[in-house]
């Protein structure tokens, strides 16, 4: 499961600041913390397995992580992309049920992991935990209802959507007030789009031809998130 070092100071700051530990009591944290061990993975390493039982809940330091579950005819969808900041596992220690979905690395990958127990009784001792645990829940189901409106739309409308969901989640504003986004492979583009990978590279060519993005190899960036938008019918 990849090389394991317990909790490092420069660590404990910054997920301090992550959007759901922002704002609670810092001797909350620390308590909730006590037992969170990290480890890096490199990249393509399976985290978690459906139908595992759920023992902790993660927490990303670096790297991307994909969720990923089969249709009914065996094909691999891509639920989600995740990255640093985000949490995963959470529903599992929740419910007490086997985890619905698997987790794979995208990129080499630090990932912060708590004893599920730690994790519940934090919700059940400081209310803005569940509040904050609420809203990223219902962000990620605004997400998964849009893209699921979109499943008949044009192929341009699925793209762009999907590039302004990653921008939603991952999105980072550059010094220039363009926004970046990870330069995905086109199958994880594919899968989360629901679009064969060639429909997917010829869409990304049209939008870069017409200045809505712009391609390096580590990055794709959105240089007006309203005119993407826009392109969405």
């Amino acid at each position: 499961m990849g090389d394991r070092y317990s909790l490092q100071e420069p660590h404990n700051p910054w997920i301090k600041s992550t959007p759901f530990f922002q704002g609670l009591p810092d001797a909350v944290v620390e308590l909730a913390l006590t037992h969170l061990v990290t480890r890096t993975h490199p990249a393509n390493q399976v985290i978690l397995l459906e139908n595992d039982w759920g023992g902790s809940v993660y927490f990303i330091f670096e790297g991307w992580v994909k969720i990923r579950t089969y249709n009914l005819e065996g094909k691999e969808v891509t639920l989600n992309i995740l990255g640093k900041g985000e949490l995963f596992g959470e529903m599992a220690a929740l419910d007490e049920v086997p985890r619905s979905t698997d987790v794979i690395t995208l990129t080499a990958t630090v990932i912060g992991s708590m004893p599920s127990q730690d994790f519940v009784k934090l919700l059940q001792t400081e209310p803005l935990a569940g509040v904050r645990l609420s809203q990223l829940m219902a962000r990620r189901l605004r997400q998964v209802n849009r893209r699921l409106r979109l499943r008949e739309s044009d192929s341009q409308s699925r793209v762009a959507d999907t590039l302004l969901f990653l921008a939603e989640g991952q999105g980072k504003k550059a010094q220039t007030g363009e926004t970046e986004i990870p330069n995905l492979p086109h199958r994880e583009l594919s899968s989360l789009s629901g679009l064969a990978r060639e429909t997917v590279t010829r869409v990304l060519t049209k939008l870069e031809k017409k200045g809505l993005i712009k391609r390096d190899q580590d990055s794709i960036c959105i240089p007006d998130v309203l005119a993407l938008e826009k392109m969405i019918v």
